[in-house]
C-alpha cells in the first residue's frame, strides 16, 4: 500500500510519501513514490504516485522520455499547471489502457497521482489525478490532498492544516500524519520522503529521506507520543472523578488524625 500527502499553503507546498510497495506478504520492496522535475528559475514539478507499480513506473519513464525526445507536449513545453496535469493524466490513462490490453483485464493497473508545481510567476498548485484521468484541486477548507492509505493520518490534518499555516509547521504536521499511518498500517513504511517548496523559488532546496532509524524522525515520533499522553492526562475530569477524589482526600485526612 501507499500513503502520499500534499499540503498547499499560501507560502508554498509540502509533499510527503512513504517508500514501501507490497505485492503480497512475501513480495515487499522499497521504491520512491516522489519524483521531481526542476528547471531552476523556470518551473518545478513534483509527482507523488500510488497504485500499480508497473503503471506508476512507466508513467514516470514516459515523462522523462518525452523530455529527452522533445515530444509535444512535455513538462517543459506546457504553459500552465492545467496543461501539465492534462498531459500527465493523458500519459497515465494511456499506460493503464496499454497494460489492460496486454493482460486481458486480469490485474488492476490503476494508478493515482498528485502533481504539485509552479511555472514562472503563476501561482503554485497541487492537483490529484484519478485513474480515469480526471483531476481535482484541494478544497479551500482543507488545503491538502491524500492518496493511498489516507484514514490514519487524516485527523491531525483536519485539525491543524489551514491555508495560512507556516511551511515548516506544515512539514512537521505531514511527518506526524505519516508517523500515525506507519504505526497503524504495516503496508506503509520508511524511508519517508519529505519535500518543502517555497513559492516563487522555482527550485527544489529542501528534500529529505528519513530512514526508520533516523534521529530526527525518532525524536519527532517520541515528542509527539509524549504530547498525546500529556494532552490525554490534561483533559477535563468527569464530575464523579472530582467527587471520588474529594472522598479519598477526606478519608485520608481522617485517617491521619
Amino acid at each position: 500500500m501507499t500513503y502520499c500527502l500534499a499540503i498547499n499553503a499560501e507560502t508554498g507546498f509540502v509533499l510527503c510519501s512513504d517508500s514501501r510497495t507490497n505485492a503480497g506478504f512475501d513480495n515487499i520492496s522499497t521504491y520512491s513514490k516522489m519524483h521531481t522535475f526542476a528547471w531552476p528559475g523556470n518551473r518545478v514539478f513534483a509527482l507523488l504516485a500510488s497504485g500499480n507499480l508497473a503503471t506508476t513506473q512507466l508513467v514516470v519513464k514516459r515523462l522523462h522520455a518525452d523530455l529527452a525526445s522533445g515530444a509535444s507536449p512535455n513538462l517543459l513545453s506546457v504553459n500552465n499547471m492545467h496543461e501539465a496535469v492534462d498531459y500527465v493524466a493523458t500519459v497515465s490513462s494511456h499506460v493503464q489502457n496499454m497494460h489492460v490490453v496486454r493482460d486481458g483485464g486480469k490485474v488492476n493497473f490503476e494508478a493515482t497521482f498528485i502533481l504539485a508545481g509552479q511555472i514562472g510567476s503563476d501561482r503554485h498548485e497541487t492537483l490529484m489525478i484519478y485513474p480515469q484521468g480526471n483531476y481535482i484541486h484541494e478544497s479551500s477548507e482543507h488545503p491538502y490532498l491524500q492518496i493511498g492509505e489516507i484514514k490514519y493520518g487524516k485527523p491531525i490534518l483536519d485539525r491543524v492544516i489551514k491555508r495560512d499555516i507556516l511551511l515548516e509547521r506544515a512539514a512537521r504536521c505531514a511527518l506526524v500524519s505519516m508517523n500515525s499511518t506507519v504505526r497503524s498500517n504495516l503496508t506503509v513504511a520508511p524511508p519517508i520522503e519529505l519535500l518543502v517548496y517555497r513559492k516563487d523559488s522555482l527550485c527544489i532546496t529542501h528534500k529529505l529521506s528519513l530512514a526508520e532509524n533516523d534521529d530526527f524522525a525518532r525524536q519527532l515520533s517520541e515528542v509527539w507520543n509524549q504530547g498525546l499522553v500529556t494532552a490525554l492526562q490534561n483533559l477535563p475530569k468527569f464530575d464523579w472523578e472530582l467527587s471520588d477524589a474529594a472522598v479519598v482526600t477526606d478519608n485520608a485526612l481522617k485517617s491521619a488524625k
